[in-house]
């Protein structure tokens, strides 16, 4: 559920954050490692899915109907407790990094819970009645139906290597069932308030479902773990997993899934809007500028937004320009997007292995020059994966981190849905975003880092993680590699990509663009195929805010290691500053601008 309270109240909330440290010391009852303790252990309980990612196992058997009206009343009281036993604690009871940590627990308790409250109206403090999120839970991207099918596979983070396992995942499965009839009685709510996906969405969403329909039973994708059991079971237990399987795949999620068509098919698409953005929902302006503070960490307005990805694309497209001219191309940047497009020498692959070869050797010419950037680095291991073929068509590149214990490698997904299209102008800096140094460097050395808190261990601030990962590409020159101009270009053109994404996302949620208009503005930026563009489009008009993330983050941390090389001059070492930025898990931007500044002001005064 979405649902924000006024701006007002949202600067109140951030002050009390800020401030808490100048009230009088109060009395701490108990350390607050075991309030960070107790908060972690309720993380892992309302999103059990991220609790097995992690490598915790007490919660392999269930899904959270994450959009049950039992659940969001769940986390808006233990978001208020978690809020109340905070304010226990100031500066002078905790060390410094306790006082760090929980300011950023504060910090999302109060994001989270300005996100499920209660639409209370007073003259004094007006809380917005937003539209809901729970009546749209299903959609052509990142959505839990296509999240299941994934772990459904045997090959993702779900574990089936005891009989235990096997069993955990049945009743996974049984409250997925559940989720999905929670599903389709809110979106026929949803259809009542017009808040209703747009077509486009669902649209695509029909094959998705489609796909687990009238499929052998040995083909399917649920029934993959039993065309896969370890030859260490018995053949008792062997037995009595197939009929199992067999049985709850065709008495309750095959029909599921047919009653989920019908529905989608005959109900929904029909009421399904022709609108793109938030904007033509009702109070759709309210829940926006809720997504923004939520996906940015910053007050930023969705005007300001809009006119920093205009100046982006600007200075961007200057730059492609002159790389442009180095490579002899006569015509416009337009023409030569195209060119890029269809160019033959980089589409050179004839078998989808050759895609995965092509980013192991990129990481083996990066670890020649790792250690000139960073003295930290990571334990885990990660393997690049071609992306599985149920959501090759609509998956953009994706990183899944590794176990903490090191027993499951982080995973790089590539979707290849035609390996004969297949562009590598991306590849160097795609590598760089996805795997080294970006998001396996980062997030493997968040959930290695025993001096934090273990709920900071996990993904947490979507702005920090994907704004490292982003300026991570600005990195490959130092690294030894986008010596071929090439893919210098495409480096740019994946910056370009983030800078569209400023403009096109507010464009298409709080300016009224439709989808072709957010298209076209796409196509005439940069050089993506067609049919990438209208996958990321449609991508933004399901997450709305998500994509923000990814430049907001990378411009501060640009920014900050400007000014740090700026205050400190010879006294600047870019490995102690890559350190500072990475050893404190991911942090709202506004802490970590002042954690850095705090370390600019150590260099100079040590």
């Amino acid at each position: 559920m979405i649902r924000a309270l006024s701006f007002f109240s949202f600067i109140l909330l951030f002050i009390s954050c800020e401030q808490s440290e100048k009230k009088k010391a109060p009395i701490v009852e108990k350390p607050v490692a075991e309030v960070f303790t107790e908060f972690y252990e309720f993380k892992k309980s309302i999103n059990p899915i991220e609790a097995t990612k992690a490598g915790y196992s007490k919660y392999n058997d269930t899904i959270a109907n994450y959009i049950s009206d039992d659940y969001i009343f769940h986390l808006k009281e233990r978001y208020t407790y978690f809020l109340e036993e905070l304010d226990r604690y100031d500066s002078t009871t905790v060390t410094a990094a306790d006082w760090m940590s929980l300011r950023v627990m504060k910090w999302d308790c109060s994001l989270k819970l300005q996100g499920v409250m209660n639409p209370i109206v007073t003259v004094a403090s007006p809380i917005y009645d937003l539209p809901s999120f729970e009546l749209m839970p299903i959609f052509q991207i990142q959505s839990l139906h296509l999240y299941v099918a994934q772990l459904a596979s045997g090959a993702s983070v779900q574990p089936f290597k005891t009989v235990e396992d096997y069993t955990n995942w049945l009743h996974r499965l049984e409250d997925y069932v559940t989720f999905l009839d929670t599903s389709i009685d809110k979106m026929r709510i949803g259809m009542t308030k017009g808040i209703v996906l747009p077509k486009a969405l669902t649209l695509k969403m029909l094959p998705q479902v489609r796909s687990f329909i009238d499929i052998p039973l040995e083909e399917n994708l649920f029934y993959q773990p039993i065309n896969n059991l370890p030859d260490s079971f018995s053949d008792a237990e062997k037995e009595t997993l197939k009929r199992s399987y067999t049985n709850l795949i065709q008495n309750k999620l095959t029909p599921k899934y047919v009653a989920l068509n019908i529905f989608l098919t005959e109900e929904y698409l029909p009421a399904s809007r022709e609108t793109s953005g938030l904007g033509d929902l009702p109070d759709g302006k309210e829940t926006y500028d809720y997504l923004i503070k939520l996906h940015t960490t910053t007050t930023m307005s969705a005007d300001e937004i809009h006119a920093l990805g205009l100046s982006e694309v600007k200075r961007i497209s200057g730059e492609m320009i002159t790389v442009k001219n180095q490579l002899g191309f006569k015509g416009d940047l337009k023409s030569f997007f195209k060119s890029l497009r269809n160019k033959k020498s980089l589409m050179p692959f004839s078998k989808p292995e050759d895609v995965i070869s092509n980013f192991n050797s990129i990481h083996e010419r990066i670890d020649n020059h790792i250690d000139s950037l960073f003295e930290l680095t990571p334990k885990a291991g990660f393997n690049v994966r071609r992306t599985e073929a149920f959501r090759e068509a609509s998956a953009s590149a994706e990183y899944t981190p590794g176990s903490k214990d090191g027993s499951r490698a982080g995973i790089f997904y590539v979707p290849i849905p035609n390996v004969k299209t297949y562009n590598t102008i991306h590849d160097e800096a795609l590598f760089l975003h996805e795997a080294i140094p970006g998001h396996h460097f980062q997030l493997s050395l968040q959930q290695e880092n025993s001096n934090l808190p273990e709920f900071l261990h996990p993904e947490s601030m979507g702005v920090f993680v994907e704004g490292w990962a982003l300026y991570a590409e600005s990195l490959g020159k130092e690294l030894g590699i986008y010596t071929d101009p090439y893919q210098y270009f495409g480096m740019l053109s994946m910056e370009m990509h983030r800078a569209i994404r400023l403009v096109v996302d507010t464009g298409l949620h709080a300016k009224g663009w439709t989808r072709d208009e957010a298209i076209q503005f796409s196509l005439d930026n940069e050089a993506e195929s067609e049919e990438s563009i209208i996958s990321e489009v449609e991508r933004y008009m399901a997450t709305p805010g998500q994509a923000l993330s990814y430049k907001i983050g990378q411009l501060k941390i640009r920014e900050l290691r400007t000014k740090a090389e700026k205050e400190l001059g010879a006294k600047f070492n870019i490995r102690s500053f890559h350190s500072q930025i990475l050893n404190s898990g991911s942090l709202p931007l506004v802490l970590l601008e002042e954690k850095i500044n705090g370390w600019i002001s150590s260099q100079k005064n040590p």
